[in-house]
């Protein structure tokens, strides 16, 4: 029986007190011996955290005690070791790169789609409003190169920052069907998809959780490969086990 407990979680929220959020945190995690990565920022917290699972539980409801973070949505997965290090618990100034200020992702959202529904259309190849379905990968091309979507749209960028430009030169395919932008847990998919919406594209919606999230509650239909995640294990399947590359 696997006897590490691993979590992924993000959330866009107003953090005016990064510093606090930032010793607090470490200070639970120290606590509970806990590994990983914890990024926090003015737009909110982002975290990949390995520990026992009455650790990892014991954290998560230490984190409920702050309105910010109470009712996070988290992807968990096990494994046979800790696949991480050390802890890092940092302050940035976006807990996911892009460098546009114009996106406000604590206060504004596009609209997400639950993985059953995305089943759903991906099985009868167009939404319930019978628009041509794209779906929109959000990552680099390394992820992309371990495992996507069936036909997903992919870009050749090699950071989130260079998605703006990459995707322009796809405005026009895109008119008139239904984009589902969509990546790791969620964080990117929903940075591009608010930046999309703002830029004029029409019918942008996030896959709700990412890959991982899609994973969890319907399996996966639909993919092909594994999932890079960011720590020891490099890529999960379908099954969140480690997934073996060819």
């Amino acid at each position: 029986m696997p006897s590490i407990l691993n979590i992924a979680a993000y959330r866009f929220v107003s953090i005016t007190d990064s510093d606090d959020v930032v010793a607090s945190v470490r200070a639970s995690c120290l606590a509970q011996d806990l590994k990983g990565t914890v990024l926090v920022a003015p737009e909110g917290i982002n975290l990949f955290l390995a520990g026992a699972p009455e650790a990892i539980h014991a954290f998560l409801a230490g984190m409920g005690d702050d309105a910010r973070f109470a009712g996070l949505q988290v992807k968990y997965s096990d494994s046979d070791s800790v696949p991480f290090k050390r802890l890092r618990v940092r302050r940035k100034r976006e807990i996911i790169t892009f460098r546009n200020e114009s996106l406000l992702p604590a206060t504004q959202r596009v609209p997400a789609l639950p993985p059953s529904t995305l089943r759903k259309w991906l099985q009868s190849g167009q939404d319930d409003a019978g628009r041509e379905l794209v779906l929109l990968d959000t990552r680099n091309r390394e992820e992309v190169a371990i495992g996507s979507f069936e036909g997903a749209l992919t870009l050749p960028i090699g950071k989130f920052t260079e998605l703006p430009e990459a995707l322009e030169a796809h405005r026009e395919t895109l008119q008139g069907k239904t984009v589902v932008s969509f990546c790791t847990g969620g964080i990117r998919c929903e940075k591009a998809a608010l930046w999309m919406q703002q830029a004029g594209y029409e019918n942008v919606l996030q896959l709700e959780g990412g890959i991982l999230g899609y994973f969890e509650q319907v399996g996966g239909e639909g993919y092909a490969g594994g999932c890079f995640v960011f720590d020891e294990r490099v890529a999960l399947g379908p099954d969140l086990r480690p997934w073996a590359m060819p």
